[in-house]
């Protein structure tokens, strides 16, 4: 007799399994049917992202070089609030120490003076708002007493400001981090999309920048500087003298440069002090609106942030440390945004 058991039903949990791996699959599959079409990037293609991660990646340069100097100049103030305060903590115990030896000159010639017995086992400021025997106290002793008072307020602000600026250090430094892991993220990407490209692609897009830079330097004239200040040509010459040299970001020479080191150390050699990023810079000097009225050695501006900064070279070139993977070199002033240039 044939048996009308009905089939056994597949367990629900096999049913979750089939159905999760059925979903997997056709995700799978459609992930691949969506990268099918996708084609690898041109070399000008990778080349146009590959600037703008440079140029994202310049950005984070100059804000992390401003929290550098920002942190630098945390640790040079609280350094000199810290021996100010040894300093002061010494002079309050010399005051003590002298206040003391008056109470034992006054034991020994017939008994400490009850306010000043006072004084010394409370604290001063309560003692001199509340004692009501001021007037037993001598002249010398009031003097005194005053002395420890005032050096005890200005020890109290000096630790007080040294907390502060301890806590801006701190987060001075956490964003110092932040910003270098966002450059050396832009860093990564770009390579990552120049490793997409063939041998030959690479050295078609050397071979093109490379005539670039020779256009750009047979395009200066060098001796144009007579138009310069005397310290500004003293600057223009010593960025001459590290053309060739590699663009690092945070580097301020005499080796490597970023943009607003190569800037600073010029300008430094010539006896200038000059701000370290290039927004500071932007402010350090009469700004130059026409570019017809630059002359050498002025610093040029670029991009609305003021994120890129070089020196003029004259004949509408700039000498600056372009980006990652570039050298100090001549460029078009109109390869790049131009804002206003500066002079020192």
């Amino acid at each position: 007799m044939a048996s009308h058991r009905r089939p056994k039903q597949p367990s629900r949990t096999r049913v979750t399994v089939l159905t999760t791996a059925a979903a997997a699959a056709v995700a799978l599959s459609s992930q691949a049917a969506n990268a099918a079409p996708s084609e690898k990037l041109s070399k000008d293609e990778v080349k146009a992202k590959v600037d703008k991660l440079y140029e994202q990646a310049e950005q984070a340069t100059e804000k992390f070089n401003g929290a550098k100097e920002k942190q630098e100049k945390l640790q040079k103030e609280i350094s000199t609030i810290q021996d100010n305060v040894a300093r002061g903590q010494e002079d309050l115990n010399k005051l003590r120490d002298g206040l003391g030896t008056m109470a034992s000159a006054q034991y020994r010639s017939g008994g400490i003076d009850p306010s000043v017995q006072l004084f010394l086992s409370s604290d001063p400021d309560d003692y001199l708002d509340k004692a009501s025997t001021l007037d037993q106290l001598s002249g010398q002793q009031v003097e005194a007493l005053k002395k420890i008072q005032d050096k005890q307020r200005e020890l109290a602000q000096d630790r007080a400001e040294a907390t502060d600026k301890l806590k801006d250090l701190a987060a001075t430094r956490t964003e110092l981090g932040k910003k270098k892991k966002e450059v050396q993220g832009k860093l990564a990407e770009a390579q990552r999309l120049l490793n997409t490209l063939t041998a030959k692609e690479k050295a078609d897009l050397a071979a093109k920048e490379a005539r670039a830079n020779r256009s750009a330097s047979e395009r200066v004239d060098l001796g144009n500087t007579t138009s310069a200040s005397g310290r500004a040509a003293a600057a223009f010459s010593a960025a001459q003298s590290k053309i060739g040299s590699p663009y690092v970001y945070g580097a301020t020479g005499p080796s490597s440069f970023d943009c607003s080191g190569l800037t600073s150390w010029a300008y430094a050699q010539a006896g200038v002090g000059i701000p370290r990023t290039s927004q500071a810079q932007a402010s350090a000097g009469q700004r130059i609106y026409s570019q017809s009225d630059l002359k050498v050695g002025d610093l040029v501006l670029f991009y609305g942030d003021l994120h890129h900064v070089g020196l003029y070279a004259g004949n509408g070139q700039v000498l600056h440390a372009p980006r990652t993977g570039t050298v100090v070199r001549y460029e078009s002033i109109n390869n790049m945004p131009f804002q206003f240039g500066v002079r020192i």
